[in-house]
Order: structure tokens, then C-alpha cells, then sequence
């Protein structure tokens, strides 16, 4: 049998059609006609009034924080149950991070977040910013961290590399924070082999935020430079592929949500198994199906039934292990942690491709449950 991949992508058919048209026109070079599409058609699905397309959710995040004048001696909150590229993008600024934990619904927990801001400037820190994580396609609590951030005066933005398509209280995710970042990586629902895209309904941000991803070129005849620019924007070609899937991406959410559903159902009644849960404010898109297992209540622990899958090629894979727990981030301050830990030593996602048919679905299912001891 094929192996089944963890999230691979999925075509939606118009991609060569688009594609074959960027070549035919002669535009392979970054920058394009459907680039300027791409970025159109995104802010529109999002409902700002203004987006980037770059190379990398990481460089839309970078850019976030550059054009927010984030640098050295700068302090920002960050989320710790995520994937690496959040903290690697504020230290690309030379800011430190510092980290929160999640509650319940596995994002930021707001209360936690005032009490670091406040505990980080009783110690003399410059707090500017807060990064906030929708993690696995589920918003975080947007109406309490914009309180919280409004009251201690620093710059939310939204790491939603992971929740195109999801909502936050009926409204699209992206729409939250001041500016948000989105993935366009192969793992995600709607992708451009890799890409990213800078949202906000702040035109001079992110008229920044396109020049400084252009080298920062001044509008000359000759090269002229007047800050340190990137290399980020994203290619005409890829920005073809994106822009085919972008228009199926209510199935695409759809798809994802139905492989959760059919989980929850497969594995109800299994002691010890729970899937990630439902926020009561908003709708995640299901990018991933993560689930914890209780090795007291189930009898087999995370990784035994990870061995066992991977055994029959199948690919899952644990929770993101928080950036409070990586090496390279050792010493940083930390508020909180249990939840995280914890979700990290249970936690595991399972294969959720929006291609994934219930066949397959079923013999995933069979599998963790023949784990049981």
C-alpha cells in the first residue's frame, strides 16, 4: 500500500491550467500578474483591505514585527505551544521572546498573558508585541488578548499559518490582529509548495512591509537603499498554484472537518482517547486532527501507537513540542507551562489530508486501537 502522509497536498485541478498560463505569458519571475491576484482574491476571502505575497509564513511574520519597529532591547509575548518559526521570527529582529502558555482550548490563555506582560515590566523588560498562535486551525481568544494588549498598549498580531478558512466569532480568521501571517507551506489546506502571505487592513503597514520585502528598493532608476530589505516575495508561478486552490477552499475546510468528524466517531468510546476541542468562540478548520492519549486510561502510550502506524507507513506525528522545552530557546522566561507539557507528552496528529478517503480513515482508526493493551 501507498504510505499515507500526515497532511500531503491535494490539487484541486485548475492548478496546470494556471500555471501552464503564467509560462505562456512569460511572467516566471517573482512578481506577476498572478501575484497581485493572489493577494487580491486572499484579502477578499479574509476581509481586509490589504495583503503580501511572500515567500514564507516565517518572512510574513518577520515582516509584522519589522514594520512595527520591533528590534533589539524589545521583549514579545509569544505563544509556546507552536511550531518554531513564530519565536525564530522575533529573534530574527533581535527582540527577545518570552512565552505563555495555553488553556484549554490549546491557544494563548489571556489571563496568563496579562500577568507575564505585567511580571516581565515590573522586571524592567520592553514589552512591545504579542504573537498569538491559531493553533491547528483554531482561533485563540481574540476579544480577551485584544483587551489584554490594548491595556498594557502592545501590538497584537496573529500567527494564522495554520487557520485559513477557520473564523473567529463569525468573522474570517486573519482579521484579528493588527496584522496576520498566513502559510502557504506543502502541509497546508490550501498551498503554493511554499509561500506565505501578509494580511491587514493597514495600507501604509503593508506598503512597508512590500517594499522592505523587495530588497527596500527606493523608487530610483538606479539601486538606492535607505533600510536593510529581504528577499520575500513570492513567485508568479507558485502564486498560479495558490490562487487554484484558494478557490476550493470551502471544500478544502470542509474536507478537513469531515476527516475530524469521522474520528471522533471511529474512536468514541475509546477510554483514554480525546480530540483537541472546540472553542465556543469561533469555528477551527480541522487542519490537522490532534489527539490525546492517556496511557493510565487507554493502555499504550502517544508514541507506542505512533511506532504502530509508522509501522504500517503511516505518518503521524507528535504535537509541537512548546518552545519552552527546545534547546535553543532554554533560559528564556516562561509563564505557566503544565498544559502545554502536558499536551506535548500526550498529544499526537494523525494523518487529516483532505484526500484522505474513509477507507484509509478506518484503518488508521483500527490500528490505534489495536494498540491497546
Amino acid at each position: 500500500m501507498a504510505r499515507i502522509y500526515l497532511s500531503p497536498p491535494h490539487q484541486s485541478g485548475n492548478e496546470l491550467e494556471l500555471v501552464a498560463d503564467a509560462i505562456a505569458s512569460n511572467w516566471i519571475a517573482p512578481l506577476g500578474p498572478h501575484v497581485d491576484a493572489f493577494e487580491r482574491e486572499l484579502a477578499e476571502r479574509v476581509g481586509v483591505g490589504h495583503a503580501l505575497a511572500l515567500s514564507s509564513g516565517t518572512a510574513a511574520l518577520h515582516l509584522a514585527l519589522v514594520v512595527h519597529g520591533i528590534g533589539a532591547g524589545d521583549e514579545v509575548g509569544c505563544s509556546s505551544l507552536t511550531f518554531a518559526a513564530t519565536a525564530n521570527a522575533i529573534t530574527y529582529t533581535g527582540a527577545v521572546p518570552f512565552f505563555v502558555d495555553c488553556d484549554a482550548s490549546w491557544t494563548l490563555d489571556p489571563q496568563l498573558l496579562d500577568e507575564a506582560i505585567a511580571a516581565r515590566r515590573a522586571a524592567g523588560a520592553r514589552v512591545r508585541a504579542v504573537v498569538a498562535v491559531d493553533l491547528y486551525g483554531q482561533c485563540c481568544d481574540y476579544d480577551a488578548l485584544q483587551e489584554v494588549c490594548a491595556r498594557h498598549d502592545v501590538v497584537l498580531l496573529q500567527d494564522a499559518a495554520e487557520s485559513l478558512g477557520a473564523s473567529y466569532r463569525g468573522a474570517p480568521a486573519g482579521r484579528q490582529g493588527l496584522m496576520a501571517a498566513f502559510s502557504f507551506n506543502g502541509n497546508k489546506i490550501v498551498t503554493t509548495s511554499g509561500g506565505g502571505m501578509l494580511a491587514s487592513d493597514d495600507e501604509v503597514l503593508v506598503e512597508h512591509a512590500r517594499k522592505l520585502s523587495t530588497q527596500a528598493r527606493e523608487p530610483a532608476p538606479h539601486y538606492e537603499h535607505m533600510e536593510i530589505g529581504f528577499n520575500y516575495r513570492l513567485s508568479n508561478l507558485l502564486a498560479a498554484v495558490g490562487r487554484a486552490q484558494l478557490e476550493t477552499l470551502p471544500e478544502r475546510v470542509a474536507a478537513r472537518r469531515a476527516v475530524f468528524d469521522r474520528y471522533r466517531s471511529l474512536l468514541a468510546g475509546a477510554p483514554g482517547v480525546e480530540l483537541m476541542p472546540d472553542a465556543p468562540w469561533g469555528e477551527g478548520n480541522r487542519w490537522l486532527t490532534c489527539v490525546t492519549i492517556d496511557p493510565g486510561r487507554f493502555g499504550a502510550d502517544r508514541e507506542t501507537v505512533r511506532l504502530a502506524l509508522e509501522a504500517e507507513d503511516i505518518e503521524a506525528r507528535p504535537v509541537w513540542k512548546p518552545m519552552h522545552l527546545q534547546p535553543v530557546f532554554a533560559g528564556l522566561p516562561m509563564f505557566g507551562g503544565d498544559v502545554s507539557a502536558r499536551l506535548f507528552d500526550l498529544g499526537l496528529c494523525l494523518p487529516s489530508g483532505t484526500g484522505l478517503t474513509e477507507a484509509e480513515q478506518e484503518r488508521i482508526a483500527q490500528i490505534v486501537l489495536s494498540t491497546r493493551s
